[in-house]
């Protein structure tokens, strides 16, 4: 151990971000220990990469003694963990990972990106160009970029990007993360009801994201998607004294052969990523990095060669005939802004889309219906969802007349079976035609890289 390093113990070791902070606080010489009762890839390899993989699964109280400086608790874990307690009876300092990363931050620049919809794409856009401008810079992003080892990033850089998350911060407090971050900038992407298992209602949703902005201090700047009727009326709408209010839409473009170009005064620059949604995250990643100092000359030549985020309409392989993506889209405005991208960029190509409904929201009956009209751009709309997940969330079932009424779309087709999943695509003559498949889970263990083998 170093100097002034650190005894961190983390409960719910595992998680999708909190591994990554456990690996960066490692490499800077703190002694990190952690827990959980459950592993899931790339999580489990990357900490036994790093010698921070425990020996066993599960919650063991006798890893929280005295001797440790404090406990980084995750969202996975629940207020009787066992861990926990004892950390409580010890009198330790319990912080949740937001806290953390302002603790962490708090004498930087906060740069926070946040949304419903589109923050990890934004937030990878401006990673990306300050890496392109050589600027010395913190993050946090909840998605693999191209260009960038791990998630965190801290050090004695003078600004911090970070994604911020509306989800709740830890068990034992039920506010959404950003709140933490205490933002000098902060852009909102857009507002779309989501996590109905936390927000039962949408004006309860909605007034996250005001509450947000009015936590904003003077002298902060506040920047919103002028084109998203909510995030207008909830940031634009709303005069705060001290804070700076900047609107942005999405930039100029134009579709050619397939390949996406934005549209400059004097000029067009072909770009990698398409989409409306992310010409208004490029857009909103443009106004945000104006306020540091980046212009848009340097902006320009950086985003010509963005390539996305990791599973945000990543491609999984592609020949002269057919593209096969994977995205997240597991939410209705995500899954609308996917698909209609992909059909609006290859308007000739036949689309073939299979989402998986794996969220607690998106399984429930009481919100399915905010799905209406949000897959009506595929040729072939394909839903599956594992009965093992419905199960474990305590929901019932869904069935393809639920669907065809939720979604407003009458020729949906049902898969509870990730073989006959398999089996439908595999049986698709491929040519001339383009495949989305959306999920946070992984469709049953389909096994995609056979199925890519087939299409190409």
């Amino acid at each position: 151990m170093t100097k002034n390093s650190q005894r961190i113990h983390f409960i719910a070791i595992g998680g999708s971000i909190m591994h990554s902070l456990a690996i960066c606080l490692a490499k800077a010489g703190h002694h990190v220990s952690g827990s959980d009762d459950h592993f899931h890839e790339p999580s489990k390899s990357k900490l036994k990469e790093s010698g921070l993989l425990p020996e066993n699964e599960g919650w063991d109280a006798s890893k929280i003694n005295s001797d440790l400086d404090f406990v980084i608790l995750g969202m996975h874990a629940k207020a009787n963990n066992p861990e926990l307690l004892k950390a409580q009876e010890l009198g330790l300092k319990v912080l949740s990972f937001p806290e953390y990363i302002y603790e962490a931050s708090k004498n930087k620049k906060r740069l926070v990106i946040a949304g419903s919809h589109g923050k990890t794409s934004m937030t990878a856009m401006v990673m990306h160009v300050l890496q392109d401008v050589g600027r010395d810079f913190d993050y946090m992003v909840g998605a693999r970029i191209n260009g960038f080892d791990e998630q965190v990033k801290l050090s004695d850089a003078p600004i911090i990007v970070i994604e911020g998350d509306e989800y709740l911060t830890s068990p034992l407090d039920p506010r959404p993360k950003f709140f933490h971050y205490k933002h000098d900038i902060v852009t909102v992407s857009g507002i779309a009801w989501d996590h109905y298992n936390v927000f039962p209602t949408i004006e309860n949703y909605i007034s996250q994201f005001e509450l947000l902005a009015d936590s904003s201090a003077k002298g902060s700047t506040l920047i919103y998607c002028q084109e998203d009727d909510l995030a207008t009326k909830v940031i634009g709408g709303k005069e705060r004294p001290g804070v700076t209010t900047i609107p942005y839409k999405a930039h100029d473009h134009v579709v050619k052969d397939g390949v996406t170009y934005l549209k400059l005064p004097n000029d067009e620059i072909k770009i990698e990523i398409f989409g409306y949604h992310n010409m208004q995250n490029l857009s909103g990643a443009q106004a945000l990095l104006k306020q540091i100092d980046v212009t848009d000359e340097q902006f320009y030549k950086a985003i010509a060669s963005f390539s996305g985020a990791g599973k945000r309409m990543e491609i999984l392989g592609k020949n002269e005939a057919s593209t096969i993506y994977t995205d997240f889209a597991h939410a209705p405005s995500k899954l609308l802004a996917t698909t209609s991208a992909v059909k609006h960029q290859f308007p000739n190509r036949f689309l073939v889309a299979c989402l998986e409904l794996h969220t607690f929201s998106s399984l429930n009956k009481d919100f399915i219906e905010q799905y209406k009209n949000t897959f009506n751009d595929p040729d072939e709309a394909i839903i599956f969802i594992n009965p093992e997940a419905v199960k474990q969330k305590g929901l019932e079932i869904l069935t393809e007349e639920d669907l065809r009424t939720a979604f407003n779309r009458k020729d949906i087709i049902l898969f509870n079976d990730s073989a006959k999943l398999n089996e439908h695509l595999m049986q698709h003559n491929w040519t001339n035609k383009n495949l989305i498949l959306m999920s946070s889970g992984n469709f049953g263990g389909l096994n995609l890289q056979a199925l890519k083998q087939h299409i190409l």
